[in-house]
């Protein structure tokens, strides 16, 4: 059975205007539906730090200047995603947590209570909740940059967390913007689910950093992979 034409209800919309006929009732929209937000996250917001390559390629680019303070703190090292890789380069580097999820030579601290830096280079993943302009008004950070004892700050986040300007976070990073950022060309699994939905990036301070044009530098994968193969850039 052939299925009816549409040409004729065609030819009835389109020609009303020059008939001077009404033309035929629109259907009404159909209602919209959206997806509903899942806000559900895990517990203390820990999601493990992606792939090694993410820390690996900031230690073959910003390798010297992180060698130059001496030591790292990692103050939100999980399970110690990013210890071990800054281990395994040569760099002493101190690792805390509020809560022991098994990272070897690592203590409990609440970061808060923390009034200066345990390394002159602080590398970490930080809460997203806690950093973040909804939830976290940019605490993390604003406390960070409050705190002496450090010259390096690489943080790893989203992309598109610096693009926040609700809760103060904007006006932070007006007044204390970073020095430059590495924007990573490729999606890190912080799930371990697959399909990682964002871009990440290192975003750097680098106190002393003397009002210089900031920078969006570009990270690649392969980037690290000297390093993993025991070539310290």
């Amino acid at each position: 059975m052939t299925a009816p034409s549409a040409k004729p209800l065609f030819r009835a919309i389109s020609g009303a205007g020059s008939t001077g006929k009404e033309p035929l009732p629109l259907l009404p929209d159909a209602p919209l539906r959206s997806r509903p937000r899942v806000e559900k996250r895990r517990d203390e917001d820990f999601y493990a730090t992606g792939q090694p390559e993410a820390v690996r390629g900031l230690l073959a680019r910003d390798g010297d200047v992180i060698r130059a303070c001496g030591s790292v703190w990692e103050p939100a090292c999980g399970d110690g995603a990013l210890v071990r890789e800054i281990r395994a380069a040569g760099i002493p580097c101190c690792a805390s947590d509020l809560i022991d999820r098994g990272c070897p030579d690592s203590w409990v601290a609440d970061y808060f209570t923390c009034l200066r830096s345990r390394g002159r280079a602080i590398i970490t993943n930080p809460p997203y909740c806690l950093i973040n302009a909804r939830d976290g008004h940019g605490r993390w950070l604003r406390h960070t940059l409050d705190m002496p004892g450090w010259d390096y700050l690489a943080l790893l986040l989203s992309w598109d967390w610096p693009a926040a300007r609700a809760n103060g976070l904007g006006a932070l990073l007006d007044a204390q913007p970073f020095s430059y950022c590495y924007l990573m060309r490729w999606k890190l699994d912080f799930t371990g689910e697959g399909s990682p939905p964002q871009r990440n990036a290192w975003f750097v301070w680098i106190r002393g950093w003397n009002d210089a044009p900031m920078q969006i530098r570009f990270m690649n994968r392969e980037d690290g992979q000297a390093l993993h193969q025991g070539v310290l850039l």
